[in-house]
Formats: structure tokens, C-alpha cells, sequence
């Protein structure tokens, strides 16, 4: 008994440990020393909206959200359908739509090299720890196609479509902002996250309720086997 707890014990600690240094790791696995922990907070529907924002106005001329719809995006964010059509859709006026992008894959691809990815489930790919570090580790590099190279994504195809906001804040101010993108992206790979959490512990309650009938029944059971 006591080598198998000392083995479940080894077990968690690896379990730990291996969550505490996965996020150095690019999505191939090769250790980055630029990947750096965000913090998200996925109940924070300002900095949700706010990720939102950034998202449609500088990231969806090119990525898609195919597995979103902006219906459910305002419904789970709290924002108005008069602000969803006003400030937020721009190639559809059905709020039940996707949230798709005009630019076809074939343009998309003769303009970058290859198509830009859609990114609902980017957060879930790569982590969101590694789409942060992305966002704020792109630097000047004239050897590239769009003057800029990226620490964390080594010779990437895309500009850097934030460099102009990034000039205009502080180092701090522009880390929040990547913040807030990164938590909608994360929202947006796992819409249910939070109902599924606060289902689960009620479960985890109602199991831990049954257990103490289901034992005084099993031991009123067995009390006369010998």
C-alpha cells in the first residue's frame, strides 16, 4: 500500500511539473525561452469585449472565426445586437451568421504565401500562453517579406498588423491589449468552458452527497457476510 500511494504521488508531481514547463514549448514541441505565461481570465466579459474589438478590427480582414457566430458571441459576452451590427459585422448583416472573412483562400494565398488559418480553435491548438507570446514577439527583420520576423513563430508569413498601436503604448499598455485578444481567442476555442466548470463541481457535490448513503447502504448490506 505504501509504494503504491508513493507511486500516485510521483505520479501528480509529474503531472504538475509537466503542466508547469509545457508552456516554454512551441506547438513542435522544441523548447522557446520567449513563450510567457498571460493569466487569462475567461469571466472578464470587459476584457472579453475588449479582445473582441481587437479581433474584428485588426485580425479579421484576413482570419476567419468559421465556428462562431456573432449571435452567440453577443449573447455570451453581453453585447447588444445594436452594437454587434454597428461596430462589430462587416461582411454580413444577419447576426446569426458566422463570422467569416470576404477574402477568399485563393487570395489569401497569392497575397501571403499561404492562406491565413482560421483561428476559433487556434487557443486550443497551440495554448494560449504561446498565442500571447506570439502577439507581442514581433521585431524588424528586412530579410522578410513584410520587414518583421517573430521570436516565438520563426520566419512567419504575416506583417505585423499591430505595429502601429504597439508604437502608440507603453510596453505594459500593449501587453493588456494582447491580453484581452488572447482571452477572447481562448473564449472562442471553448465557449463552454465556464458552464462546463460550474456544471462539473455540482456534480463533483451531488457524487460527494451520494457517497454517504451509498456507504451506510453497502455496510447495512454486508454487516451479516462473514
Amino acid at each position: 500500500m505504501n509504494i503504491l500511494r508513493q507511486n500516485l504521488l510521483s505520479f501528480c508531481v509529474f503531472l504538475l511539473a509537466t503542466a508547469s514547463v509545457g508552456n516554454l514549448y512551441a506547438a513542435g514541441g522544441a523548447y522557446n525561452p520567449y513563450i510567457e505565461p498571460v493569466n487569462i481570465e475567461p469571466q472578464d466579459k470587459e476584457s472579453l469585449q475588449n479582445g473582441a474589438k481587437l479581433f474584428v478590427n485588426n485580425c479579421m480582414g484576413c482570419h476567419s472565426l468559421k465556428y462562431m457566430r456573432y449571435e452567440r458571441m453577443g449573447d455570451d459576452l453581453g453585447i447588444p445586437e445594436s452594437v454587434m451590427k454597428s461596430s462589430l459585422m462587416f461582411t454580413t448583416d444577419k447576426i446569426g451568421d458566422q463570422m467569416r472573412i470576404a477574402m477568399s483562400e485563393d487570395l489569401g494565398s497569392k497575397w501571403f504565401g499561404v492562406t491565413p488559418p482560421d483561428l476559433t480553435l487556434e487557443a486550443r491548438l497551440r495554448g494560449a500562453d504561446w498565442l500571447y507570446s506570439y502577439l507581442i514577439n514581433f521585431y524588424p527583420d528586412q530579410s522578410r517579406p513584410f520587414g518583421v520576423n517573430n521570436r516565438v513563430f520563426a520566419d512567419v508569413g504575416m506583417p505585423h498588423v499591430l505595429e502601429s498601436m504597439q508604437a502608440s503604448m507603453t510596453e505594459a499598455e500593449f501587453k493588456n491589449e494582447m491580453r484581452d485578444l488572447t482571452n477572447f481567442l481562448a473564449y472562442t476555442a471553448d465557449p463552454v468552458k465556464l458552464e462546463r466548470e460550474s456544471l462539473g463541481r455540482y456534480v463533483l457535490l451531488f457524487l460527494a452527497i451520494l457517497f454517504i448513503p451509498a456507504y451506510f447502504l453497502n455496510k447495512e448490506y454486508w454487516k451479516d457476510v462473514h
